[in-house]
């Protein structure tokens, strides 16, 4: 297993990157759920927020946006196609996702070389991809406290993570008799001590045949 970094200079028409440029701006999100061509995330921003909603409200590709704090929105939308891309390669997004009007940063974990050559290809139908570094991922041996250990423990066994997802994370919430926003915070965490301790025992390797590091994969 390894990790990714992709770099995505984004055609296809996406809410996220008109708000990047409207309010000349660049963000990161955190991937909270794909589901039914869906993706839900969480996006913190430090000014215009109250535009930034409205435009978010304004837009047909959103149909869900939620205030959680003052700059914190969680948000439902319609997906461009990229996070797609990556869950149905068996990837999956490791920390906050980059966004700027002119481009996209991705850090995905993968568990096959064919993995990433199928999500760079994906990736060539909504822009122009550039791969960059490359590292390898030893299994994590981070501790989780009870409660991260059992929402996540249950995700796994109804079927959260698989493709298609077998189990919505509404679905996870009622289960465990916890709220919607509460289970995504705990996958969240828990996932984040997973991966930050096995990626902090990474070793770089080469880029795959084919793909250059910083070398742009361009549309056919």
């Amino acid at each position: 297993m390894f990790q990714a970094e992709i770099h995505l200079q984004q055609e296809k028409s996406c809410v996220l990157s008109d708000i990047a440029a409207r309010f000349d701006t660049s963000f990161e999100v955190a991937i909270e759920e794909l589901h039914d061509h869906q993706v839900t995330f969480i996006i913190e921003l430090e000014e215009a927020c109250e535009k930034v909603y409205e435009f978010f409200e304004q837009s047909s590709q959103v149909t869900h946006i939620e205030r959680l704090t003052e700059t914190t929105f969680l948000v439902t939308k319609t997906s461009c196609g990229a996070y797609e891309a990556v869950d149905r390669n068996h990837g999956i997004m490791r920390r906050r996702n980059y966004i700027s009007s002119s481009r996209r940063e991705y850090t995905v974990l993968l568990f096959r070389r064919e993995d990433l050559r199928a999500v760079i290809e994906e990736f060539k139908e909504i822009g122009t991809a550039t791969l960059g570094h490359v590292k390898e991922f030893h299994p994590p041996t981070a501790a989780l406290t009870p409660r991260q250990y059992e929402v996540l423990e249950l995700a796994l066994e109804r079927g959260y993570f698989e493709w298609p997802r077998r189990l919505t994370s509404e679905e996870l919430a009622q289960e465990l008799e916890i709220t919607h926003s509460t289970v995504l915070e705990h996958l969240r965490k828990a996932e984040s001590k997973l991966l930050s301790d096995a990626l902090s025992h990474g070793e770089r390797v080469p880029a795959f045949p084919g793909y250059v590091d910083q070398t742009s994969a361009s549309k056919p």
